[in-house]
């Protein structure tokens, strides 16, 4: 009966330790994905605005950071 107890529980803690992992895992591919479309849309869109004016420069800037 104590080994059946302490197997259940340790079956418990593996499967609650599994689902964060599980979790972590869809965290992290969901990150790489947003990285890589924001990759794309950065090439992709590169030269539809490379021959386009700046639409403000660091003399319009009211307040400047350093």
């Amino acid at each position: 009966m104590v080994n059946s107890l302490n197997l259940e529980t340790d079956v418990k803690d593996i499967k609650e330790h599994l689902i964060k992992i599980s979790k972590m895992i869809e965290e992290l591919l969901y990150e790489r994905e947003i990285v890589s479309i924001m990759k794309l849309a950065d090439r992709s869109l590169s030269d539809l605005f490379e021959g386009e004016d700046d639409l403000y420069k660091i003399e319009d800037l009211k307040v400047r950071y350093r």
